[in-house]
């Protein structure tokens, strides 16, 4: 799919990867970007639509709107896509990016479990039931859902980011195998570490200290090729797919080889 002239909805848009993409898919000349974030994200989601509307960074000015949003509430996607469509009249492309991540074992707090449920899985669940009937009847859209290399491999640190990126992932498939006879086009996005606030001030992270720490930038690039291509798995660091691979080839041995990687990067049972 071209993004050019379409309308695209972002999730946790004020910073990181939801700003790098915002940001690149303007250069991409679409119709209009509805910008979606947490009510406390608004000053800087506000900020974001001035600029875009006004053209920053050499760009042309794109239509750009800001709507506060708790994706992890069916009401709030909801009201999400009725803004977006009071505005621009449908959505063509639904990019669910919002995410969290808190260290913790199985031991971590049922509201913790619960949150990163929410945010990494029934935000795209209640993103789907609200734009795939309209997408169904025009013929075509496209749903980007973020999830991350954790979803194929794991987190170390993180049990409730592991389980439900994994989670994300499986959705995505079954939307992919469900809705693309009808048009409707799916890519998840797993990247390892990315330069974003998310990461920031985080120890332990073994993607980090492996394979590097990408720029959101390069990230965003990477998603635009994918979606011109239709690729179902977004991997901006291909190395992904590799371990990917391992894994399904050999599990015991992939289980074995993590647990020696664990213990030489020192990585804690956080609670």
């Amino acid at each position: 799919m071209k993004l050019h002239d379409r309308i695209i909805v972002i999730t946790g848009a004020a910073s990181g990867i939801g700003r790098a993409l915002a940001l690149r898919f303007a250069g991409e000349h679409p119709k209009g970007l509805v910008l979606a974030d947490l009510p406390r994200q608004g000053a800087a989601l506000e900020a974001l639509a001035r600029d875009l509307g006004a053209g920053i960074d050499g760009r042309a000015a794109v239509a750009a709107i800001a709507v506060p949003c708790d994706v992890g509430s069916e009401a709030g996607v909801k009201a999400l896509v009725a803004a977006a469509e009071a505005r621009f009249g449908h959505i063509d492309v639904f990019c669910s990016n919002a995410g969290i991540i808190r260290d913790g074992t199985e031991d971590a707090p049922d509201a913790e479990w619960t949150l990163s449920w929410q945010v990494h899985l029934m935000a795209h669940v209640y993103a789907a039931r609200a734009v795939v009937p309209g997408m169904r009847a025009r013929g075509g859209g496209y749903l980007l859902n973020t999830a991350s290399a954790a979803g194929l491999l794991t987190s170390l640190p993180s049990a409730t980011y592991a389980v439900t990126k994994h989670a994300a992932i499986a959705f995505a498939e079954y939307l992919a195998i469900h809705h693309g006879d009808a048009g409707i086009r799916v890519s998840v996005l797993c990247p390892q570490a990315v330069d974003t606030p998310m990461i920031q001030g985080r120890s332990g992270s073994a993607a980090a200290a492996n394979d590097g720490v990408m720029s959101p930038e390069a990230l965003a690039d990477c998603v635009v090729a994918g979606i011109d291509a239709e690729t179902f798995l977004i991997l901006p660091h291909p190395q992904v797919l590799d371990y990917f691979q391992r894994k399904a080839q050999g599990y015991d041995r992939w289980l074995a080889g993590m647990r020696k990687f664990a213990a030489r990067l020192g990585v804690k049972r956080a609670i």
